[in-house]
């Protein structure tokens, strides 16, 4: 007897290139009944749904969610129960910092099978693109994933103390917002001002732009810059390898601040 439940396939469609989804990814897109996609997959990647193939829209960005993630759950088991082939689409991986697991847990419960699909991670996507090795010998020997968003209004409660380490290199989601408290924090835990630190806008995507300079420097430098969601941060000593490892030629945005404190230094 044939189910009449569809599984729901959680795919992480990596950082926005196309070129870096994994080959199964891209095979569950181009056969799938019903795309339901974040806010961070590109364009370029939802050209690859074939025309006539349903694409619902679920994306979220800070303080303004098009759907609530209650009604994203009981969608994807609406759908997989009205027998569709689903891919749930989300940029990077489903499992880091994507809510996946949580969809997971409640197709589970509602007796929907699901099959995870892993994606590059923007983390990783945003050290190789900038030259920033995440660990390296003598300089880096761990390496964090952080959110630096917060679901409440309360401050970002974190181990601050525990990610000053000097050989662990941070790297933080959805930090923009919070850049200077989490900047602040690090230095009064221990962290010298001075560490080298990065920020990537839209890493490996149309209108990426990045700068490279120091954690006590990067909150401003990132404001003067103008940069808006979404931005990866990565702090720690393997930041400094940067420009030794630009393989792309990149253009390294981080002349601003030093050309305005120029100028306020003049005046």
């Amino acid at each position: 007897m044939v189910s009449d439940v569809s599984c729901v396939y959680l795919v992480g469609a990596g950082p926005g290139d196309p070129d870096l989804m994994t080959i199964k990814a891209r095979r569950l897109l181009m056969s799938a009944d019903v795309v339901v996609y974040d806010r961070l997959v590109s364009p370029e990647i939802l050209d690859l749904v074939p025309p006539g193939k349903a694409r619902i829209f679920v994306g979220k960005a800070p303080n303004n969610h098009h759907m609530p993630q209650d009604d994203i759950n009981d969608l994807l088991v609406s759908l997989a129960k009205s027998n569709h082939s689903v891919v749930r689409l989300k940029g990077g991986d489903p499992f880091i910092f994507g809510r996946g697991s949580e969809e997971a847990l409640y197709l589970k419960l509602h007796g929907v099978p699901f099959e995870v699909v892993p994606g590059v991670t923007s983390a990783s996507a945003a050290g190789s693109a900038l030259g920033i090795p995440l660990t390296h010998r003598a300089l880096a020997t761990g390496v964090q994933f952080v959110t630096g968003h917060c679901q409440s209004e309360d401050e970002l409660d974190l181990n601050w103390k525990g990610m000053a380490d000097p050989n662990t290199t941070i790297v933080f989601y959805m930090g923009l917002a919070n850049l200077p408290r989490i900047a602040d924090e690090l230095i009064a835990a221990g962290m010298a001002a001075d560490t080298p630190a990065a920020a990537v806008l839209k890493v490996t995507a149309a209108g990426q732009r990045q700068c490279v300079t120091t954690l006590e420097r990067l909150p401003a430098l990132v404001v003067a810059l103008g940069y808006k969601t979404p931005v990866m941060i990565i702090i720690g000593k393997v930041v400094s390898l940067a420009k030794s490892l630009n393989w792309q030629g990149l253009i390294y945005e981080d002349a601003v601040l030093d050309n305005e404190e120029e100028c306020s230094a003049s005046a």
